[in-house]
């Protein structure tokens, strides 16, 4: 049988032949989000997973993707109650707005089939609620993906602090994640239209930055609650983002600790480090395949520490997504899952409140 290679931003979809025995078919939601081309780069690598479809109600948007990228017609579906039942997916991962998660998760729980969105969860506590009564009563792995989640710098960073105990206890945690704009690193009319749009991304630069920030800490604290969560938002460029701030900074209070998020669409170049501060060292946690570590003493001795690479299970998103589905990895506490994420939409919900009302707000 000849081979077929069709290309999409790197990735390869390949003959059966070329498949694991039984890959796990994946279907795509929605086309409008421009991280579709970035996730689908890390599947180039992942035999394990099978793209069955994409399905994207804006026909032309998608037949144009298509195209570019010399995909063949029969891959889109005009919605995702056709692909499902036309290419039975074991798991359909979504890339649309934050607001249309919700009516994913409605449509593949009673089905059985697992989701995978992408960041963060949901566009606010409602549609959270929805969606937990949900996978409750349809059990079923809800997954959220961040870039951060796939740095093995991060990885390095838990075993340091929770399994090695090398770094002592955990004071401080300043999380900076930002770049220039949407609209300034160009992205997509189809991603602008709902990314700055109060209703369907939940806010600007607090929703699409500050959720990295809330992730990580809430996974350091392995679950628990700020006490109080603090927010100062700006609209600094009013004429560009006339609806949704584009400046944050919200500060988590725990009982022992503290968290510092910064999410910008003002900065002159893409970041995403954290800053961890604890008694007994610092470390400075980014996509780099070494990581700084000053150890303690009243001056500090600076190191390069070279990261190892992360299991092949859990090197990126199809790969971690495959393995949950095939019962090799239990999401529970890992940064994707949903005991996670939901306090993760808990402290952006709080975030939003206290930068419109200017007030702390507390947790119960």
């Amino acid at each position: 049988m000849k081979t077929k290679l069709f290309f999409l931003m790197g990735l390869i979809f390949i003959s059966p032949i070329f498949l694991s025995a039984n890959p796990v078919r994946v279907g795509i939601a929605g086309m409008t989000h421009d991280h579709v081309g970035q996730a689908l780069e890390a599947a180039k690598k992942n035999t394990d997973v099978q793209i069955v479809g994409f399905a994207e109600k804006n026909k032309d948007l998608a037949l144009r993707l298509l195209k570019q990228y010399q995909l063949p017609e029969s891959l889109w579906f005009p919605d995702l109650e056709t692909l499902i039942s036309k290419t039975k997916p074991e798991a359909i991962c979504a890339f649309n707005s934050i607001y249309e998660h919700l009516e994913v998760v409605q449509t593949c729980a009673p089905k059985g089939i697992h989701v995978m969105v992408e960041k963060p969860l949901a566009v606010n506590m409602d549609h959270l609620k929805q969606m937990k009564a949900l996978v409750k009563k349809h059990p079923i792995a809800l997954l959220t993906n961040f870039e951060t989640t796939w740095y093995p710098s991060h990885a390095k960073m838990w075993d340091m602090l929770k399994v090695e105990k090398s770094l002592g206890d955990l004071r401080k945690v300043v999380i900076m994640d930002g770049h220039n704009g949407p609209v300034e690193i160009g992205c997509s009319q189809e991603f602008l239209s709902w990314l700055t749009d109060p209703k369907m991304n939940g806010g600007g630069a607090l929703i699409d930055f500050g959720c990295y920030g809330a992730n990580i800490m809430t996974w350091l604290m392995e679950g628990q609650k700020p006490i109080s969560v603090t927010a100062v938002s700006q609209h600094l460029k009013p004429h560009i983002y006339p609806k949704v701030d584009d400046e944050t900074t919200i500060i988590l209070n725990y009982p022992s600790c503290q968290a510092i998020i910064q999410g910008s669409w003002n900065w002159p170049f893409d970041r995403k480090d954290t800053e961890l501060y604890a008694s007994k060292g610092i470390l400075v946690a980014n996509k780099s395949k070494q990581m700084r570590y000053v150890s303690d003493g009243r001056y500090g001795k600076e190191s390069m520490i070279s990261l190892p690479p992360l299991a092949p299970e859990r090197a990126n998103v199809f790969a971690y997504l495959a393995a949950v589905v095939q019962g090799k990895i239990d999401p529970q506490k890992d940064l994707s899952s949903l005991p996670i994420n939901e306090i993760v939409v808990e402290i952006l919900s709080a975030a939003t409140e206290s930068a419109k009302t200017h007030k702390t707000i507390f947790l119960p």
